[in-house]
């Protein structure tokens, strides 16, 4: 099957061709051209041309500022008597529903100094077009190795292409669906080869009654303004987008007040769904009540944004209901929350907490929740994701003996 070549220039390939043509791994972990790289492919995506236009790309250029990557090295140990090396070839599979995280993978994995081939999905839309032009521009000053060692390419489920790769690579990299995942181990790695799976994930917001009460106005808004952001950036799609609302203390006429409060600040700021969007924004809200599990339902501005209150037997919503959809309920405690959370659950954002938060985010790592961050850094990615810690698994250790 013919496919698209993205990265580092254009035109169609074969999966074959794209092996044939990186060079042998001849990075090193750390290496400075890949840092002078990311380094200048970060100026450009925070350029405020393309902050403004995709601000999820501005995150994605804080992450890979000079800085940040200088203090991820510095925290990457490496144990005495032996040397961090680079695996090898790693075969990227990111999602097609947060467009930019292919990038974040595959910076990590390159910094750790390997060559990599990363499958970029046709469905992706202009944020991934633009970041692949700045991908492409900023070749123009980085050392000719990494466009010798790295590759990305466009290409739609394709089996042999999935299966050619999987075979040449030390490290495979799956982001996505459980049945997702399963499809693509059906194609072997080689013996001593591995994967790094990122499967179905769910997340919520947790928010204190008394400490919403507590808020100004001022902090309110801007509480609001992160809660939209972590919601309808990628559509509310994200592993770490959260699916629910939790109100936690008071009584439950003051969660609905704090609700209703917090929804008009979102609404004011949200944008205006897509037609297909607005229309599931409805089917899922009606399917919550029809269910039995939401017994009020409430929209904002037409369908820019609904609300549903969850009844005490509803299970936490698992599944994507699309953009604007906020389910919610009111719990006694953190620790109430926590009785409902499992290893499926990665994110939990919190605010208005104080003093209580210590003990609420023991309770919430211990039922299995992997991130536990402030309402508005939900989408901020780390090099600590799902409990992996990715320079670290893109990389190897050699232990030597004088």
């Amino acid at each position: 099957m013919t496919l698209t070549a993205l990265f580092p220039s254009p035109g169609d390939t074969t999966a074959d061709e794209t092996l044939a043509a990186l060079t042998d791994t001849t990075l090193s972990f750390g290496d400075e051209r890949v840092r002078a790289y990311l380094a200048d492919v970060a100026t450009a995506l925070l350029r405020p041309t393309v902050a403004r236009r995709h601000p999820e790309l501005a995150a994605l250029g804080f992450f890979l500022r000079r800085g940040e990557i200088e203090a991820l090295l510095r925290r990457t140990t490496t144990p005495p008597g032996t040397t961090r090396l680079p695996r090898g070839l790693v075969f990227h599979i990111p999602p097609a529903n947060v467009d930019t995280l292919f990038v974040y993978s595959w910076a990590l994995s390159a910094l750790a100094g390997n060559s990599n081939v990363v499958r970029v999905s046709p469905r992706a839309d202009a944020a991934a077009t633009t970041l692949l032009r700045i991908l492409t521009d900023s070749l123009a000053n980085a050392d000719p190795v990494i466009a010798a060692t790295q590759r990305m390419v466009g290409y739609d489920r394709d089996a042999t292409a999935t299966a050619a790769f999987s075979a040449a690579c030390a490290l495979r990299v799956i982001w996505g669906g459980d049945r997702a995942i399963a499809a693509i181990r059906e194609a072997p790695l080689p013996p001593r080869s591995r994967d790094v799976t990122f499967a179905d994930r769910s997340s919520y917001a947790a928010f204190s009654v008394d400490g919403w009460h507590a808020a100004d106005g001022p902090t309110r808004d801007a509480t609001a303004l992160g809660l939209r952001n972590d919601a309808y950036w990628f559509d509310q799609a994200a592993c770490a987008s959260p699916r629910a609302i939790a109100w936690i203390g008071g009584v439950a006429d003051d969660a609905d007040a704090c609700h209703r409060d917090l929804m008009a600040r979102v609404a004011a700021q949200a944008p205006t769904p897509r037609p297909e969007l607005a229309v599931r924004l409805r089917a899922e809200t009606y399917r919550l009540a029809a269910d039995g599990d939401a017994d009020a339902l409430r929209y904002a501005d037409g369908d820019r944004l609904a609300s549903a209150r969850l009844t005490s037997t509803a299970p936490p919503p698992r599944r994507w209901l699309g953009p604007g959809v906020f389910p919610y309920a009111h719990l006694a405690s953190g620790a109430a929350l926590a009785s409902l959370l499992t290893r499926h659950d990665q994110t939990v954002t919190h605010f208005g907490f104080g003093d209580e938060f210590p003990a609420f985010a023991e309770a919430l790592a211990i039922a299995g929740v992997d991130r536990i961050v402030p309402v508005g850094t939900a989408l901020d990615f780390g090099a600590i994701w799902d409990g992996y810690d990715l320079i670290t698994e893109f990389s190897r250790l050699s232990v030597i003996t004088p």
